[in-house]
């Protein structure tokens, strides 16, 4: 994951869905009250008007927030996956650029206006062009024609030759002027480095007291090194916001190594990025038909074997509420409380499904249900987190 880096059960606190009576009980029954997540007693995640807060930070954003990362990248995300018929008359260069347009659009237009990119998501070597100012082509586009109000998280890439606080500050003055911005919502290392650790997250409180970033984070932190850059960052009187990590149904690694239940205890947001596994949990992958490229060497015609029983039963779930599998698998992330998912839209259609996983709930019966039935398949182990 080095190569190409991007991007317990809680309490889901959505509208509750006309249902049958006695399915409508069950579902009062399962969910408490909405409440918050807090670090003491002080309230660390708002709700409102569609929107949660990012740890104790000031900023709010959509409950579903959409990557980036494909915008950019050319080598892991492979050509077929980019197949919008309304453009397959262009170039592979204009479609690419035409269907990220229409995903951000769609995305805005559906009400997710938070955006996670990153500087390593597409690289000119690669004949790529970078997420970052493909997000803020768009988001210029956009603001000439109505008045938006888009949240941009971008990283910090903890590269070997990258040393101390000044690093920091350096790769985010480029991040904006690739952006178009004078600031961003949300800044974070997008890895721990192999040293330099203590320096990057000073050179994260500066870029805040400096105003160009409304808050700070991290992605791919364990829960000691959770803890550590809180606590340093504390001391600086700036609020850690966020750990961006992989977590989906079918990765639950943040529930069994303490980052979740740390998160809740510190007051810091979980980003969720991979929430449908990279396209697995849409269902559109079986062991017949597996994914191509690198994502074939992790989900294995084996894998997908595995995985069957689960995604019989997300289907069914699915079914009795009007949703698709990838509609299901978004809305469990959010029924843990205090998770913000950002899958990847690549194209408009995309973006409109992901929308759908919103305003519902699935039961508190439903939510463990498929977290037992997800403990029967073998885990994907994420090395980055371990160390």
């Amino acid at each position: 994951m080095m190569a190409a880096l991007q991007v317990a059960g809680g309490v889901c606190r959505c509208p509750p869905r006309l249902l049958p009576a006695g399915r409508q009980q069950r579902r009062q029954a399962a969910v408490p009250p909405a409440r918050a997540v807090a670090s003491g007693a002080t309230t660390t995640v708002e709700e409102e008007e569609g929107k949660v807060r990012l740890g104790e930070s000031s900023v709010a954003v959509t409950k579903l927030g959409i990557g980036a990362w494909s915008w950019g990248d050319t080598t892991y995300w492979n050509d077929s996956e980019w197949d919008d018929k309304r453009v397959l008359s262009l170039s592979l260069s204009e479609r690419r650029l035409k269907e990220a347009q229409a995903a951000f659009d769609a995305s805005i237009d559906n009400g997710m206006t938070f955006f996670d990119t990153a500087e390593v998501y597409g690289t000119a070597l690669m004949g790529a062009v970078n997420s970052e100012s493909l997000l803020g082509g768009f988001i210029k586009e956009r603001q000439q024609k109505e008045q938006i109000e888009v949240a941009v998280a971008t990283k910090f890439a903890a590269l070997p030759w990258r040393f101390g606080r000044g690093s920091v500050l350096s790769a985010l003055k480029k991040s904006l002027d690739r952006l178009g911005l004078s600031s961003v919502e949300l800044y974070q290392l997008h890895w721990p480095g192999i040293w330099g650790n203590e320096g990057y997250l000073d050179g994260l409180a500066d870029a805040y007291e400096q105003g160009l970033v409304k808050a700070v984070g991290v992605s791919n932190y364990n829960e000691k090194r959770l803890r550590d850059a809180h606590a340093r960052l504390k001391k600086r009187g700036v609020p850690l916001a966020a750990n961006q990590v992989n977590y989906s149904l079918i990765y639950r690694t943040p529930e069994l190594n303490g980052v979740k239940a740390a998160c809740d205890e510190l007051g810091i947001t979980l980003i969720a990025y991979s929430p449908i596994a990279q396209g697995v949990l849409t269902g559109k992958y079986t062991p017949e038909k597996p994914p191509t490229g690198p994502r074939a060497n992790t989900y294995t015609p084996e894998f997908l074997t595995k995985l069957q029983p689960l995604m019989n039963r997300i289907k069914e779930i699915g079914a009795s509420y009007g949703k698709s599998p990838t509609q299901v698998s978004l809305n469990w992330l959010t029924c843990q409380g205090n998770v913000v998912p950002i899958p990847g839209a690549k194209n408009a259609s995309q973006a409109m499904e992901f929308a759908g996983a919103l305003g519902w709930s699935l039961t508190g019966e439903e939510v463990e249900e498929l977290r037992t039935l997800a403990r029967e398949i073998k885990g994907i182990k994420m090395p980055i987190e371990e160390s």
